[in-house]
């Protein structure tokens, strides 16, 4: 009997131990289990070149949202569609602009929004049609080397 009650008591703890364990590596891991208070957007661009899934978007340097997933535009306009999403509380007009940028010299990529004055709000599923891409250094080196800098 002393030995049974023994038994349930550690199996009790084991079992905590493990929901604590599990719960922290998906605070940690920033996993989401059902899909999170999120609102979906896209933007059009030129290019993205060094931009990741995950990547954070931000407004004025705080991080509202991340990239879900990068595409090349259905339409076959030859340009990458990069589909965010963006927490709930977020308000965003729909003449925000797009940049993508680097966080340093040579840091990650991440999508910067400017919201515009507009009283349209972009809705769930709504599209960013103001964008600038990325800077590519490498071709701005290349130009340098080669001299053809205008």
């Amino acid at each position: 009997m002393n030995n049974a009650k023994l038994e349930l008591t550690v199996g009790i703890f084991m079992l905590v131990g493990i929901l604590c364990l599990g719960y922290l590596s998906i605070r940690l891991g920033k996993m989401e289990l059902i899909g999170g208070n999120y609102y979906h957007i896209s933007a059009l661009f030129d290019s993205v070149s060094g931009l990741k899934n995950g990547a954070r978007v931000e407004v004025a340097g705080v991080e509202v949202g991340a990239v879900d997933r990068i595409a090349l535009a259905k339409d076959g306009s030859e340009q990458a569609q990069v589909f965010m999403k963006i927490k709930d509380g977020i308000k965003l007009t729909d003449d925000t602009i797009a940049s993508v940028r680097t966080s340093g010299l040579i840091g990650d990529k991440f999508i910067k929004l400017a919201p515009g004055g507009s009283d349209l709000a972009l809705k769930d599923g709504g599209k960013i049609r103001d964008t600038e891409s990325s800077i590519d250094i490498e071709d701005l080196i290349s130009k340098f080397i080669h001299g053809k800098v205008n």
